[in-house]
């Protein structure tokens, strides 16, 4: 099906991060998802092709674009190659809270560093007792006598791209909140050299191996006044505003999975036999991948509509939600058949096929699992 959401300069600039994947990601890979991270190296060759820029105002080096597409980009071709960008996607996510909520000199601070890669960002929301249930979270900031810093206290878990990350932005409590769950919710962007920051845990996950997740703890954390992101009780509207642009990347990010998937396996079913014949010509074979193909082909115009209402301001955070869950719920059904048609081979960590489909399962739960998802749009309708 023909596309017609990216222009000249969104293929343009594929071919510059297809190049930079065959060439520099896809050899290294296995080493890698071994070290559980990319080379730190990595994110400043990133921040040279320009990478880091999107969303960042051309006064701080970016590029001052803000279309989405590009971010798309990145997505379709590190599936394609069923490899990851690790720590980085997280790092690509907060341009908007870092333009839109930020200081003037916080900007100045951080932005040139952000564009470069030489100050890599983490957000770190999920805690041990608080998943999806953001308004749960436990970890408390409280303003010094003199009103000069925070004391930070606290545990993080499944914080991407934690380990290497320079500046961590906390969701943390300042103040009670009242009858509001989400009031007295604060962001405060933590420097990880910070005395009390430690990395507690490395997780080793199912997928996304290269990502640098990992859990956080903060104790006793001085944190001045000057790095709090937005104002005293706003974390919530904070990440609100970012949530339809998360959403709506994983959307991407599944769909792209299960197009490379239907590619690998209608490549796979060619060249593999059985019974003296080429597996593709099973009609079970042809009709497995012809249903995938029909899907993916409706994926496709599902993530293409709201890339296009995202980059005109009109994506809604009911209908973000709506196309992450029927992008992550049906491309998980894709992986599965075209896993099933590599047969063993499939089940090897060794596959692209594996990878692709270990990757994508995270796609259901993080940003807000398929329940949330279902319970906003249902609110949506007025149930």
């Amino acid at each position: 099906m023909r596309r017609t959401v990216f222009q000249d300069e969104h293929e343009a600039f594929r071919a510059v991060v297809r190049d930079l994947i065959e060439t520099e990601v896809v050899p290294a890979y296995s080493e890698w998802e071994t070290a559980g991270r990319v080379p730190r190296d990595f994110y400043l060759r990133l921040g040279k092709l320009g990478i880091f820029g999107f969303g960042i105002p051309e006064e701080f080096g970016g590029s001052g674009e803000k279309s989405f597409k590009f971010n798309a980009v990145i997505a379709e071709e590190c599936a394609r190659a069923g490899v990851t960008f690790g720590g980085a996607s997280a790092h690509l996510a907060l341009p908007a809270t870092l333009v839109k909520y930020t200081t003037p000199e916080q900007k100045q601070r951080w932005l040139p560093g952000f564009v470069t890669g030489e100050l890599m960002t983490a957000i770190a929301i999920t805690e041990p007792g608080a998943g999806s249930d953001v308004a749960g979270l436990r970890t408390t900031a409280e303003l010094s006598e003199d009103g000069t810093h925070y004391v930070l206290n606290g545990a993080k878990a499944f914080v991407s791209g934690g380990a290497q990350a320079d500046l961590v932005l906390v969701a943390c409590r300042t103040s009670a909140g009242g009858s509001d769950r989400r009031g007295g919710m604060s962001l405060l962007a933590v420097d990880t050299r910070a005395p009390g920051v430690a990395v507690d845990s490395e997780l080793v996950t199912l997928g996304l191996r290269s990502s640098d997740i990992v859990g956080m703890t903060f104790t006793d954390v001085r944190v001045p006044v000057g790095d709090l992101v937005g104002g005293p009780g706003e974390a919530f509207a904070c990440l609100a505003d970012i949530f339809p642009q998360e959403r709506l990347g994983i959307a991407v990010g599944a769909y792209a999975h299960a197009a490379a998937a239907v590619h690998l396996a209608t490549e796979h079913v060619r060249e593999r036999t059985a019974f003296g014949k080429p597996v593709a010509a099973f009609q079970n074979t042809k009709f497995v991948l012809a249903d995938c193909k029909v899907t993916v082909n409706a994926l496709q115009a599902v993530v293409d509509q709201a890339l296009e209402a995202f980059d005109a301001g009109e994506l809604t955070a009911e209908e973000a939600a709506a196309t992450k869950l029927y992008c992550t719920e049906t491309a998980v059904r894709v992986l599965d058949k075209c896993l099933q048609l590599h047969g063993g081979l499939g089940f090897t960590m060794d596959s692209p096929i594996a990878r692709l489909y270990a990757d994508n399962r995270a796609s259901r739960i993080f940003g807000g699992t398929s329940e949330i998802m279902r319970t906003i749009v249902a609110k949506s309708m007025g149930l």
